[in-house]
């Protein structure tokens, strides 16, 4: 069975202050090319399909055209929310779009029913499970202690009723722990949000949205260790908060007698698609693609990229102000008509340097300047440095940069106060 696996559209987006709905009108037509050619069982979309939840109108309209194009074509769209969307917004109608082909996760509503495709090889069951938080997972277990995103979405997944020896297939939206963040994602300070690879142990593949890099996600675990179908049994013992832990906790050495219990340990079965466009200078080195998952028996998985070429590209280029508008430097370049930032090297600012710019380069979206002024200039920390800050630690030094001293002992209980306050209604 074929899937088609993108995420991340940001349908809408506004990279700074360029719109990129041109772009975004073109390579969606360029996805829907490649499943013509590649003729999936089915389009996975897994989250973030708007940039925000109350989305633009042409953002709206672009993505009906979207589903419009592929349902006319044949194609089934499986489509689930993103920390982004409005999960209420973008499930409208889902029930009559059903009858096209095209079904979108609703809100969490303590049960997940799996859409089922069938091939030569029997049932694929897919279980769509839309972006959650801890808060609203909560309710509907009362008895269990939801703490953390990891404790919530093992709850959930504790409820399905998935059978091991069928292929299961997850399609959803979340950061899970080890993976490369591209920087432009949403950052969750202190690496709250993470959940543990390991709660997708019952799943032969698991299409992720989120991360913006194309990527495989491998466990955590040594290499001599690796998750068994024992310990996938172990997440489907429903309700009990013992379950859940030994999911997250159990492992055992491979022997070469169990190797048959366990799925192909060489094919890492958890993956991000990342973005097809670069929405950030920290994604100019990605190459974008679409992923094609193929399952064969129960076991057999096979990935693959097709790459996606966009409209214009996103680039960086640095030099002095004399340099970069040379014309022999930009003319017959790639670069010229990117969206691009231009890193100036000179000592002094230039009056107006990015008007001038942009005579030469129409897509200029940002001008920086690396001299001794700017090198020498403080910088809070980049977005890997802050996962491992605390709320409060992050808090004192942005205080200390424009107070020019250090916050008080009460001034630092009150800020430790509102944190723990807003976090606590955030769960």
């Amino acid at each position: 069975m074929r899937f088609l696996h993108i995420s991340d559209l940001h349908l809408g987006k506004r990279v700074n202050e360029y719109s990129m709905i041109e772009d975004q009108v073109y390579i969606l037509e360029r996805i829907a090319d490649i499943a013509d050619e590649e003729r999936p069982d089915a389009v996975l979309i897994a989250g973030d399909v708007y940039d925000r939840t109350v989305p633009p109108a042409e953002a709206v309209s672009l993505f009906d055209r979207f589903l419009v194009r592929l349902s006319r074509a044949g194609h089934r769209v499986l489509a689930v929310s993103g920390n982004h969307d409005s999960a209420e917004r973008l499930a409208f109608g889902g029930r009559l779009m059903e009858g096209s082909g095209v079904c979108i996760a609703p809100p969490y509503s303590g049960r997940i029913v799996p859409q089922v495709l069938s091939d030569s090889f029997g049932e694929v069951r897919i279980w769509m499970v839309p972006f959650l938080r801890p808060a609203a997972v909560r309710p509907f277990f009362p008895d269990l202690e939801i703490a953390s995103h990891t404790d919530a979405l093992a709850a959930v997944i504790s409820s399905m009723e998935i059978d091991p020896a069928q292929r299961n297939v997850f399609l959803g939206h979340q950061f899970v722990t080890g993976a490369s963040r591209s920087g432009s994602e949403e950052i969750i300070v202190g690496g709250e949000g993470a959940v543990d690879a390991s709660v997708f142990a019952p799943f032969d593949y698991t299409a992720l949205g989120h991360l913006h890099g194309a990527q495989n996600v491998r466990s955590a675990d040594r290499p001599s260790e690796v998750q068994s179908l024992e310990s996938a049994d172990l997440l489907l013992e429903a309700g009990s908060q013992a379950g859940i832990n030994d999911l997250l906790e159990a492992r055992r050495p491979v022997e070469p007698s169990s190797l048959s219990e366990v799925q192909n340990l060489e094919i890492p079965r958890i993956r991000y698609c990342g973005t097809p466009l670069k929405y950030s200078f920290s994604e100019v080195r990605q190459r974008k693609s679409v992923t094609i998952a193929e399952l064969g028996a129960k076991g057999d998985l096979r990935i693959r990229e097709v790459p996606l070429v966009p409209l214009r590209d996103m680039t960086e280029i640095r030099g002095c102000y004399e340099e970069v508008t040379l014309r022999s430097f930009y003319e017959g370049k790639d670069f010229k008509d990117a969206y691009l930032r231009i890193t100036l090297t000179d000592e002094d600012d230039v009056p107006d340097a990015m008007a001038k710019l942009r005579v030469i380069y129409p897509y200029l979206m940002k001008l920086d300047y690396d001299n001794l002024r700017t090198r020498t200039s403080l910088e809070v920390g980049s977005p890997a440095d802050l996962e491992k800050r605390t709320p409060l630690g992050l808090f004192e030094e942005l205080f200390g940069l424009q107070n020019g001293r250090p916050m008080s002992e009460s001034q630092r209980a009150l800020a430790q106060d509102l944190i723990g306050r807003i976090w606590e209604e955030e769960r």
